[in-house]
């Protein structure tokens, strides 16, 4: 007969995910109340910027089995998109936003349908050739992007009377955002579809004798990736007023693919830690700050080499067998 204990343990293990989504919620909806340093406030503002990106990234290669070297194009899409329609355009911002979010849809779709006919090496070659293309395009066509130089007098994103032009008002609505997107990753990865991309990212032939169409769902996921880069970027050019091309070149798509990696591919709690430690990173090593690209690059080796799984998930597997072997022995 079970006990009160027991009837509690197995409530929590039973709604574990809404337990700790809860929890996170209320962490971060007092987080404004527990530090008022407007520069950290900005820097979890641009953490879940990222992790916007970056969830629906570890979608595509941790479920997906794919990879790609070029979300940082999509990302960028999504702000230069949101910056000229409101600015030059004049069009209102919410409308603009989802507008653009719908054209990189479509770009993701002429892009995937003959991209994802490749694999390994050859698909992140295409996308890194992609995301030059954008690169060039930004810094090339200065008449509308305002080249090198950059795009300002981005206007801040409202919601009737209340505008969004502070780090506290921008927290709450970017947060909001991101809790949205990891809501709709974790119940994608728990739902059929995910245990289809699951299948994927294993054996891609397996999946394909188990009835899974394997290159709409990898097209499907891209296509969903791609849009959650465009939101994700259209909010930091609406919290930011400025946009440069420095912000999407390759070595941000690199920094993206290496969250995942740090956070543990396939994991999407692992995603938030990933996206936190390398966006504080140059923040905890100032002094090295020109040598990021470097450091960045190392940790993603020695993670490969030593923690394959992902920093996250080797140390919870870790963990897990550390205690199984306690038991065992006990």
């Amino acid at each position: 007969m079970m006990t009160a204990r027991d009837n509690l343990l197995y409530f929590l293990y039973l709604h574990r995910t809404g337990l700790t989504v809860l929890a996170l919620s209320v962490l971060l909806l007092v987080w404004p109340l527990l530090e008022s340093n407007p520069y950290n406030l900005g820097l979890s503002n641009l953490i879940a910027i990222y992790a916007i990106v970056v969830l629906g990234l570890n979608l595509f290669i941790g479920y997906a089995g794919q990879i790609s070297l070029g979300h940082a194009a999509f990302f960028a899409i999504g702000a230069y998109g949101s910056a000229i329609g409101t600015t030059t355009l004049g069009g209102p911002a919410w409308p603009v936003m989802i507008v653009v979010a719908l054209a990189v849809s479509l770009v993701a779709l002429a892009l995937g349908l003959p991209a994802l006919k490749l694999s390994g090496h050859y698909l992140a070659m295409a996308t890194l050739g992609f995301n030059i293309v954008v690169y060039s395009i930004l810094v090339q066509w200065d008449k509308v992007t305002g080249g090198p130089s950059g795009f300002s007098g981005i206007p801040y994103l409202s919601i009737g009377s209340v505008v969004f032009d502070n780090e506290i008002a921008f927290h709450y609505l970017v947060w909001t955002v991101a809790m949205i997107a990891l809501l709709l990753c974790l119940n994608l990865v728990r739902s059929g579809v995910g245990r289809g991309l699951a299948a994927l990212a294993e054996d891609e032939t397996a999946a394909a004798a188990l009835g899974v169409d394997t290159r709409r769902a990898k097209v499907k996921v891209f296509i969903l990736s791609a849009v959650l880069a465009s939101v994700a970027g259209s909010l930091f050019a609406h919290c930011y007023a400025f946009v440069s091309p420095d912000s999407f070149n390759i070595f941000v798509s690199v920094d993206f693919v290496i969250m995942v990696v740090v956070g543990g591919m396939g994991s999407i709690w692992g995603t938030l830690f990933g996206t936190a430690l390398i966006t504080l990173l140059p923040e905890w090593i100032e002094a090295l700050e020109s040598y990021k690209d470097i450091i960045h690059g190392l940790i993603l080796v020695l993670i490969l080499l030593f923690l394959p799984q992902g920093l996250v998930t080797g140390i919870v597997d870790a963990v897990r067998t550390r205690i199984a072997l306690s038991r065992h022995h006990a």
